[in-house]
C-alpha cells in the first residue's frame, strides 16, 4: 500500500514502475528520477507541484490493486 509519507523512489518499486510513473507524470511530476526522488516524500513533492496528495495516493494504489 502506497502512503503519502513514502519516498518517491520507493513508490516506483511497489509494483509496475511504468504504470506508477505514468500516474505521477500525468499528475504533473515530471522529474521522477531526479536526485530529490531519492529523498523526497510523495507529500513533499505534491506540495511543491500543487497536487492533491490524497487523490494522488488513491490513483497510485488503484494501479497497484
Amino acid at each position: 500500500m502506497i502512503t503519502k509519507d513514502m519516498l518517491i523512489i520507493d513508490i516506483l518499486n511497489q509494483g509496475d514502475s511504468e504504470k506508477l510513473s505514468e500516474v505521477l507524470m500525468q499528475s504533473g511530476m515530471h522529474c521522477l528520477h531526479c536526485a530529490l526522488a531519492h529523498g523526497e516524500t510523495l507529500e513533499e513533492a505534491a506540495a511543491v507541484h500543487g497536487i492533491d496528495v490524497d487523490k494522488l495516493v488513491e490513483a497510485l494504489n488503484n494501479v497497484c490493486a
